[in-house]
Formats: C-alpha cells, sequence, structure tokens
C-alpha cells in the first residue's frame, strides 16, 4: 500500500530464530488523541510499539517493520503459545477506549484496516482463527479493541472465525464460584478456541474474565461474564469451527 507513512519507532527487537508470522493481534490506543499514541509508541521510554497504526480517518502509519518483533503483546498466550510478540503483527486502531469515551470504529478506519489485512495475508497464511484482540490473548488485563469492534465484518472476508447462532437465551448456566463438571466443560471449550490459564475446578475470575473477552468478541451484546445458554451456543460453534480449521 502505497500510502502508508512511515512512523519509526525504535522500540524493536529481532524476532527468535525459527519465529514464522502465523498471527494478526487487533487494539485500541485507548488515549484520547491519535497523535498521544503516536508519539508514545515512538517513546524509547515506554517500550511499547505496535507494528502498525490506524487513525479514525483512516491514515495508516508504519511503525515496526513486520520482519521484526514489535513490542505490543505482553504477557500473553493463545493457542498454547505465550508471548505473542514472537509470531505476530499487532495493529493499533485510534480510539479513546473505555477509560476516555469509548465509541464506535469509524467506517474509513475499518475500511482501510480491511486493506492492510488484505496485504497482510497475501503475505502470510494466517489462519481465520488467529485474527484476535489484546483481550483474547490478555484477558486478565486487556479489553481491547472491545465490544463494538465489527469482528463480525472481519470474519466475512476470511480475518477471523464467526457464528450466526442466536446468542440472545440469557439463561444462566454458570457464574463466579459455580463448581463441577460444568466449569471443566465451559473450560475445555474455552481451551478448543485458544484461551488458556482457566481453572477447570472452579469458576473464578480469571475464568470469568476469560468468558467476558470471549463474549466481547464472539457475543458483544451481553458481556456479562456470566455462562448462559446463548453463550454456550456461541461458543460450542466457535469452538467446532477452529477445530474444522486445523488451526
Amino acid at each position: 500500500m502505497a500510502d502508508i507513512q512511515a512512523f519509526p519507532s525504535p522500540n524493536w527487537d529481532e524476532r527468535p530464530a525459527g519465529a514464522s508470522i502465523d498471527t494478526v493481534i487487533i487494539h485500541y490506543t485507548g488515549m484520547r488523541h491519535g497523535c498521544d499514541a503516536l508519539e508514545r509508541l515512538c517513546d524509547i521510554e515506554a517500550k511499547v510499539s505496535a507494528h502498525y497504526m490506524i487513525e479514525e480517518d483512516g491514515a495508516i502509519f508504519s511503525l515496526v517493520p513486520e520482519e521484526k518483533r514489535a513490542w505490543h503483546a505482553g504477557v500473553s498466550a493463545w493457542r498454547g503459545h505465550h508471548n505473542l510478540n514472537h509470531n505476530s503483527i499487532g495493529i493499533e486502531l485510534v480510539n479513546p477506549g473505555h477509560e476516555f469515551g469509548y465509541r464506535a470504529f469509524p467506517e474509513q478506519q475499518i475500511a482501510r484496516l480491511l486493506d492492510l489485512l488484505e496485504g497482510i495475508s497475501q503475505r502470510y497464511a494466517i489462519c481465520p482463527s488467529r485474527y484476535i484482540g489484546h483481550s483474547d490473548i490478555a484477558p486478565d488485563r486487556k479489553i481491547d479493541p472491545g465490544e463494538l469492534f465489527p469482528w463480525q465484518r472481519l470474519s466475512k472476508q476470511g480475518y477471523g472465525l464467526w457464528s450466526d447462532k442466536n446468542g440472545a437465551d440469557t439463561t444462566i448456566i454458570l457464574q463466579k464460584d459455580d463448581t463441577g463438571p460444568k466449569v471443566s466443560f465451559l473450560n475445555s471449550q474455552l481451551g478448543l478456541v485458544g484461551y488458556t490459564g482457566a481453572n477447570s475446578l472452579i469458576y473464578d475470575a480469571n475464568l470469568e474474565s476469560i468468558l467476558k473477552a470471549f463474549q466481547a468478541h464472539w457475543r458483544p451484546e451481553g458481556v456479562t461474564g456470566c455462562y448462559d445458554k446463548g453463550t454456550a451456543l456461541i461458543l460450542d460453534d466457535i469452538a467446532f469451527k477452529t477445530v474444522q480449521s486445523g488451526s
């Protein structure tokens, strides 16, 4: 894409030997203005970066070359892999986030994201199940890109999985502090999707945060942290599609 603006960040290093790019991670900047986010992503003292940042008006900034390791994922895990900086491309979308007035992502911003993803998909073999959000890989500490991010639209272009199952049934199956075999089953289903680190014996705060991350991604109309029938229906479908995709 010829109209990507180079804005080099010093915050990168080499990928480990043998690491291959197989994951795309979507973030929001969570700052009041895009210029503030760009400054932070290029601040050597901040020690954070991403490969790209996309402004709300669609302007794309290239911060770190794709072949280098940007510092965007932090402590993270997905589908048995840890430190997702090693094998991922990180994309920051300018949005004030939940702290400063979270809002929908503008059409022009998402259109440019899709253009960027088209090029990335042509350069690397990335399975649909590996287009994920920051909250998916670090649900205990991150909530971006949040429930307003249009994952369904991305999935229609092959960038992610989606379920068309009706998740409207809010009848509770499990909630915090519950125990028993249903907790183990929930944990195993989330593990099939890619989440790691849940306690299979009790529905604790960690498992609740993982389920909230799942709901924000795949059942955004109800991010409650409770395991209800609607969530279960969608979770079963996404787990099945993940296994079928072979990723």
